[in-house]
């Protein structure tokens, strides 16, 4: 036996490599997609077309990414309604990204409570940091921050808010 067969045999095997799947990865394509839909008006079915070449889709939780991008698609009219509740201008004033993030993490604030409220705020500002104005994410904090205390006031009380 070779010296560079014994030192292959006496090594570990390697640990298989795990596709991380990420959530983030997931709100940042859905992000990515709203942001598209609202300035060309691009109806979803394209959307998911134009993202399905993006690399961060490997890294992504591509069920998670489908369900985000589909579920605020189809409930864009109440999360408009519901964010709007507690914004400062009008919903048209807002800067696309502003208004995805806002869409996204209200989302998951309304419609999926199995995201503690905490994570949809964090989350949400996260990508507004990433993505969006200098402040932006101070503004979309606070939205989300009042849209959390509406849409799940249970959970807000008792994590002592």
């Amino acid at each position: 036996m070779s010296e560079l067969d014994k030192k292959a045999a006496d090594a570990k095997p390697a640990k298989p490599k795990q596709a991380s799947k990420s959530r983030r990865k997931s709100r940042e394509l859905a992000l990515k997609g709203l942001y598209r839909s609202f300035l060309n008006q691009t109806p979803i079915r394209h959307v998911f077309l134009d993202l399905a070449d993006d690399p961060d889709l490997a890294k992504a939780d591509e069920a998670y990414f489908h369900q985000l991008l589909e579920g605020v698609t189809e409930k864009l009219a109440e999360l408009d309604h519901r964010v709007s509740e507690f914004l400062d201008r009008p919903l048209v004033e807002l800067s696309p990204v502003e208004h995805a993030v806002l869409c996204i993490s209200g989302y998951e604030l309304i419609f999926d409570p199995s995201i503690p409220y905490r994570v949809a705020i964090n989350e949400g500002v996260e990508l507004a940091k990433m993505y969006g104005g200098t402040d932006g994410h101070k503004y979309v904090n606070g939205v989300l921050d009042k849209l959390a205390a509406a849409a799940r006031p249970d959970e807000f009380r008792h994590n002592g808010r």
